[in-house]
């Protein structure tokens, strides 16, 4: 599988994990579990990268669980990053159509992509080996939409 759509950001992507394990040591269990969860999420991307790994093996891998399990708890996303994403908190061009969006409305569709990502696979009887220009696509666009979260997080803190 070819990772180059994710060549140019991982240098800067080091110091958002960093970031994001800092954040991370919240008192509030369940915002600490959604931040650890998008931590994690973005890692997988960079040990992918760097390790050559599969889009098979990245999909296994992606964790939606504790943003699903901050939605039961009915846990108020405003939290974690209150406000909505402007022009300065975008730092990728692609990711200008989410202007206005809020940490809720953005963290909603990054589970939706990881649970659509899992769920092509598994109609695909377990592999998205064939299909994979179509989900280099949805990876990227999943991608480029956690890093935006982590970016919109990272700026009200520096």
């Amino acid at each position: 599988m070819t990772w180059t759509w994710l060549s140019s950001t991982v240098a800067p992507l080091q110091q958002l994990i960093g970031f994001l394990h800092k954040e991370s040591k919240s008192s509030d269990v369940t915002g600490k579990q959604v931040l650890m969860e998008l931590r994690d999420n973005l890692n997988l991307y960079k040990e992918a990268y760097e390790n050559t790994g599969t889009y098979d093996n990245l999909i296994d891998l992606l964790s939606n669980e504790a943003y699903r399990t901050a939605i039961k708890e009915n846990f108020p996303f405003k939290k974690i990053k209150a406000g909505k994403i402007q022009k300065i908190h975008i730092r990728d061009e692609r990711n200008l159509r989410y202007l206005g969006w809020t940490t809720e409305k953005l963290m909603d569709k990054i589970d939706e992509k990881i649970q659509s990502l899992k769920n092509l696979k598994k109609l695909n009887n377990g592999s998205v080996e064939k299909i994979s220009p179509k989900v280099t696509l949805k990876l990227s666009n999943l991608y480029f939409r956690m890093k935006l979260m982590a970016e919109f997080i990272y700026e009200v803190k520096r």
